[in-house]
């Protein structure tokens, strides 16, 4: 169920939608055909409205923040009150911005590292929302207002079909002529290797190092627990994990953490 966001001004928002609501009903009088403009209570009752879609705004972008910063717990979707804000913030630029922004300052991070001659720094990138974009499917699904259906998003990963996230995909490539080792670390299903393969392939992600999958018996574990397990097998290999970049906080967290962790935003969807 969603993070229930307590809007103490809802119902009057509700009154004045009615309000705004009544007026286009009536749109088809003659007089409203020739004037084309609110009568005088409803320009007053429309200043209102603004102000109560703007503190819709702000409550909304500080659900989003409070979500990136891990501080709203394990929420399973958007509040229904946000789907038009995280809307806007995943097709407008305030997303792209943002994911610019962190692979600004993982690029700096990174030039700064010295690496090993070794050839066994890695950095750790996940896939969904980290090197590709589910965005189109989200989109079909109400932008994390339904609650994640297993079923359909394996229909879609088997269709091939998500886009590179661009900013992630100059910075993976950024980091192979940097000489890390990139290793692909997915909460993704072992049936789903060949299609995943080649939907990287085709968006432009090539000669990483490994790409880790679910294989059956990682089914069913929790995303922290899963990626931490990994991440211990890749130490005792003799890899030093340097970098990690993701979407979820479980993508970073856990146990044999990286020297340094890039959270990429998403505010449509929440793992464990």
């Amino acid at each position: 169920m969603a993070i229930p966001i307590q809007f103490p001004f809802l119902l009057r928002f509700f009154f004045l939608f009615s309000l705004c609501s009544f007026s286009v009903s009536d749109s088809d009088s003659p007089s409203a055909q020739h004037h084309h403009v609110f009568p005088r209570p409803l320009i007053v009752e429309y200043a209102g409205v603004a102000e109560v879609a703007e503190e819709v705004r702000l409550r909304c972008g500080a659900w989003r923040v409070a979500g990136e910063a891990n501080n709203l717990g394990e929420w399973k979707t958007v509040p229904e009150v946000c789907v038009e804000y995280v809307k806007e913030y995943m097709t407008g630029k305030g997303y792209l911005v943002d994911l610019e922004m962190v692979s600004k300052e993982a690029e700096e991070y990174a030039k700064s590292v010295k690496l090993s001659d070794d050839v066994k720094d890695a950095w750790i990138f996940d896939i969904d929302e980290t090197l590709l974009s589910n965005l189109p499917y989200y989109a079909a699904h109400g932008y994390g207002l339904e609650v994640f259906d297993h079923e359909k998003f394996n229909d879609w990963v088997e269709t091939g079909g998500a886009p590179a996230i661009e900013p992630s995909l100059k910075l993976y490539e950024d980091f192979l002529n940097l000489g890390f080792k990139v290793i692909l670390l997915t909460g993704r299903s072992e049936r789903h290797r060949s299609v995943t393969v080649d939907n990287l392939v085709n968006a432009g992600f090539k000669e990483w190092d490994q790409l880790i999958l679910r294989s059956s018996a990682d089914q069913g574990k929790r995303a922290v627990l899963f990626k931490s397990e990994k991440r211990n097998e890749m130490e005792k290999d003799g890899y030093r994990i340097l970098g990690n970049s993701g979407d979820q906080w479980s993508d970073l967290l856990g146990s044999s953490l990286s020297v340094r962790s890039f959270k990429l935003p998403n505010p449509m969807y929440y793992i464990p």
